[in-house]
């Protein structure tokens, strides 16, 4: 600040004295001119010209003060102005969107048919690259090009329409059904001891539907239970991008939960990379004991058609089976859980008395060795790639 420095003037003090000078005066000068016009109106064309005369020989500011005042006021509203015409990121999204709606209504059938091939056509390389590399690159991918993400659920939204059920409404359902039950008994929802919440980790959420249409039933389910217990549930969703503020970025082999904090996890169609083992390890370990994890996968992606080989697998990463879903056409669902400490001793002296505990963990241990060699996206859980049409 020396550069401008003045003597008697106080760049801190000064400036904004002058500005409110030359504000009053401004306010003087039109105070008198209105008292002008009240003259005009009463006097005639006569004693106005008089009162005019008047008042320039007064206190009138001059043509250079009065622009002084102008540039004042106009420094001062211009942050105003500037804050006034910026918009929220919410509207310039909508905005957006409304002007490529209307874009594509301007566009020939042949055009439109031309963008939504070219829309096909982006949206299935991004599918094959979230199938094709491990779940660090995706978030990688994902953090370096953000657009990716929201183009992917663009074109996955489309291909939901043709399908006879989502997933995603089926996991749904089942809270719903089961909630009519206590919690933690048989046919119920698991829940934490001893308050016995209901912790749902959705892993590759997506844009977090489930939370939303969960947190939805249990807030109207909780306003009509009046005298009844009222059920404390919470669902973490968790996915590459922060697309809505229910959803935490995280690669889902590494998620912000606690050990033993979460009692359902659930993996809806989201088993991607050619690492989705490590995200089934992440479940075991934030599950409590008896938490359940629920996993709902294309057919197509398993060999056998019912996915026996990947119950499997999954028992020997510690889950015990409940059930397999293959009632869909497109979809199997299966259902597992985390054994507490007393079932797993048991399970450990029923192997040891058949003589079978050994064969089971050199069967871990083959699995790891066959997991260095070739990832298990490439042979355990083929990748969805869409055909080119």
């Amino acid at each position: 600040m020396e550069l401008f420095k003045v003597d008697g003037w106080n760049l801190a003090t000064d400036k904004v004295a002058f500005k409110d000078s030359k504000k009053k005066e401004l306010q003087k000068a039109r105070n008198k001119q209105e008292k002008i016009d009240r003259r005009e109106k009463g006097k005639g064309k006569g004693k106005k010209r008089d009162a005019v005369e008047e008042a320039q020989e007064s206190e009138e500011p001059t043509q250079d003060v009065a622009e002084d005042s102008a540039a004042v006021e106009e420094e001062e509203e211009r942050p105003a102005k500037k804050q006034k015409t910026q918009k929220p990121k919410k509207a310039e999204k909508a905005e957006k969107t409304q002007a490529v709606a209307a874009a594509a209504r301007k566009l020939t059938p042949l055009q439109q048919k031309m963008m939504a091939k070219l829309a096909g056509s982006r949206f299935r390389w991004i599918n094959e690259q979230l199938y094709t590399i491990t779940s660090e690159d995706a978030l990688a991918l994902i953090k370096e090009q953000p657009e990716l993400f929201d183009e992917y659920h663009e074109g996955f939204r489309s291909q939901v329409q043709s399908w006879p059920e989502n997933p995603v409404d089926v996991f749904v359902d089942q809270i719903k059904l089961r909630s009519k039950k206590v919690i933690n008994a048989p046919g119920g929802l698991p829940g934490l001891y001893p308050n016995k919440e209901i912790v749902i980790a959705d892993m590759g959420c997506g844009e977090a539907q489930l939370a939303l249409d969960v947190n939805q039933f249990f807030n109207k389910a909780n306003k009509r239970a009046k005298g009844r217990r009222k059920v404390s549930c919470t669902v973490h969703s968790f996915d590459l991008k922060k697309i809505n503020d229910r959803i935490t970025v995280a690669d889902i082999r590494h998620v912000p939960i606690k050990d033993g904090q979460a009692t359902i996890a659930v993996f809806c169609l989201s088993l991607m990379g050619t690492n989705f083992l490590d995200f089934i390890k992440e479940a075991y370990r934030i599950l409590a004991p008896r938490g359940e994890l629920w996993i709902s996968e294309i057919k197509s992606r398993f060999s056998d058609g019912r996915g026996d080989e990947f119950v499997e697998t999954l028992k020997l990463l510690g889950f015990f089976h409940k059930k397999t879903d293959d009632s869909n056409k497109m979809f199997t669902r299966f259902e597992f859980f985390k054994p507490p400490e007393d079932i797993i001793a048991e399970r450990k002296a029923k192997l040891e008395r058949r003589n079978k505990f050994v064969e089971v963990e050199t069967e871990k241990e083959h699995l790891e060795e066959k997991r260095t060699k070739v990832a298990e996206g490439k042979w355990l859980l083929k990748p969805c790639i869409y055909k080119r049409r």
